[in-house]
């Protein structure tokens, strides 16, 4: 394991491999990056931190060839040269390397071909590829991290985690000196991670500086030897891993204290000698692949959290309810009355909404604008004879938008030009527009920084006031401490044990997801 104090010490000694000072960068008369500076030095993982929007894409997009920074604003400097390129085929071959959050593969070519694509590949006389050779570059790539994949596999038989390492085997082929990390665990079981961790130990050890963007503050203090922490595309601190602590580093991100963030009280449900019955009933339900036999009740205004492991079944439980997945046996009842639901029609019709687990494959229309994804669900009431009424659909989206406090240039503005935190806004208002009685809400605030997470965490709990019945699944565990009214665990298909706020703690928690009864 590394020791932080060696690495301080020549870090010290050193000169920096790259460094970026004073940079600025505006779009459309919106500055996004301010006079900002960095310094990367070799066999360093330097964490980039900030809230989404604070400028770290545009700072890596500037640094990796995609962006160029405002004319006559600071300097890059690369192994002592002032440099600037303009292409990222350029800063690629002058060593500088991106993994990004939304891995960049071609799923019908192999290992190989990805891990080389950009080369030149060796061919015969007669013009033909040398795969033989292909293969065999590729694979003493692999073999270098330690990997037995093997380099003749088609990328869409890869899993997640295999996928990132075809990623990183591609920026090590073209030599990276410096590498850039955006989110790369976001997909990754613990297994995975450690893994990874294992993979930038020993791109530490070979000399190459890393930066490292992530919102999970254990993974930040896990890997890391220094920080830089920006904050409306200012740079607000840069320092040592080992002189900060994550309260400090959630401060500088949001500007404002720990203590200002949000906190769920005492919730309006109370159990007991209750005059109004459930909203939702969930009676020995089994799926068709992993839930096995579960029950369970939720109240108006009750948030209830679902704990477990990865693999536990909980995406698959609201999958079913919501009619995405075959219920084989069970019922699903909404304020005592069975329901049928063979599909997510049917769920909506009978008040269930959903936000799904990964917004950009499951939530979001990526190429409509921000008001058409938040009333694509109820786009029927805007319609008469055939025809949208586009402006009594923008009046409704404006009140969303203003509502939950989504950032946005206009409603018109694309989807994609949004944050993850005010889509994943975006995607709960498109369900509120349904008017539910009951919210399914897997992993809510994944991908989002501190600040989008406590505005998600608050707009949760007004929802929960309002009367809505609200399950909630996550994987953080302070979250799930944090939101829930009650909270059940589940193991392997199974709910293995129900917690109510007052008793529950993270050791309880993961007794239950580890299977104890």
């Amino acid at each position: 394991m590394l020791i932080k104090e060696n690495v301080k010490t020549s870090v010290d000694s050193m000169r920096p491999i790259l460094k970026m000072e004073g940079i600025s960068k505006t779009f459309s008369g919106t500055t996004v990056l301010k006079n900002v500076d960095i310094e990367l030095y070799p066999g360093e993982v330097h964490a980039l931190m900030g809230e989404n929007g604070a400028g770290k894409s545009t700072l890596m997009k500037i640094l990796s060839g995609i962006h160029l920074p405002d004319q006559e604003s600071g300097a890059i400097t690369y192994k002592g040269e002032r440099v600037m390129w303009k292409d990222p085929l350029i800063a690629r071959k002058l060593g500088v390397g991106v993994i990004h959050q939304e891995l960049n593969l071609s799923p019908n070519l192999s290992i190989s071909e990805n891990i080389l694509m950009g080369t030149v590949f060796p061919r015969n006389k007669l013009g033909m590829v040398k795969w033989k050779q292909v293969h065999s570059r590729a694979q003493e790539v692999l073999t270098s991290m330690d990997s037995d994949l093997k380099a003749e596999t088609l990328v869409s038989a890869l899993s997640v985690a295999q996928q990132q390492i075809v990623e990183i085997a591609r920026a090590l082929s073209y030599k990276a000196e410096v590498l850039i990390m955006d989110e790369p665990t976001a997909s990754l079981t613990d297994k995975e991670i450690d893994r990874l961790f294992t993979i930038i130990n020993d791109l530490r050890e070979q000399g190459v500086a890393i930066v490292y963007i992530s919102h999970r503050m254990e993974e930040i203090f896990k890997v890391s030897d220094r920080y830089t922490v920006l904050r409306d595309g200012e740079c607000i601190q840069s320092g040592p891993i080992m002189e900060t602590n994550p309260d400090h580093l959630v401060s500088l991100m949001v500007g404002r204290d720990l203590k200002d963030l949000f906190q769920r009280g005492a919730s309006q449900y109370v159990k007991t000698d209750m005059p109004y019955k459930p909203v939702i009933e969930v009676k020995n339900l089994s799926d068709s692949t992993f839930v096995k036999n579960l029950s369970f009740s939720i109240y108006p205004g009750e948030i209830v959290g679902f704990a477990g492991l990865i693999g536990a079944g909980r995406t698959e439980l609201v999958r079913s309810i919501f009619g995405v997945s075959e219920i084989q046996q069970g019922e699903v009842l909404i304020e005592g009355d069975k329901v049928s639901i063979k599909s997510p029609i049917d769920a909506i019709k009978n008040g269930i909404a959903l936000v799904p687990e990964s917004r950009k494959e499951q939530g979001l229309f990526l190429d409509m604008s921000v008001k058409e994804n938040i009333l694509m669900a109820d786009l029927q009431m805007f319609i008469k004879k055939g025809t949208i009424n586009w402006r009594k659909l923008d009046r409704e989206a404006r009140d969303y938008i203003k509502n939950l406090n989504i950032r946005a240039a206009s409603p018109d503005q694309a989807i994609s030009g949004l944050s993850g935190g005010n889509q994943q806004k975006a995607v709960i208002a498109r369900w509120l527009s349904t008017n539910p009685k009951v919210l399914l809400l897997d992993e809510p605030t994944r991908g989002v920084d501190i600040g989008a997470k406590t505005e998600i965490h608050k707009i949760i709990s007004e929802l929960a006031d309002a009367g809505l019945a609200v399950l909630m699944i996550s994987s953080e565990l302070p979250e799930v401490l944090g939101v829930s009214d009650r909270i059940f665990v589940m193991h392997e298909g199974r709910i293995t044990g129900e917690l109510e706020k007052k008793e529950a703690t993270q050791e309880k928690i993961m007794h239950y997801a580890t299977g104890g009864h």
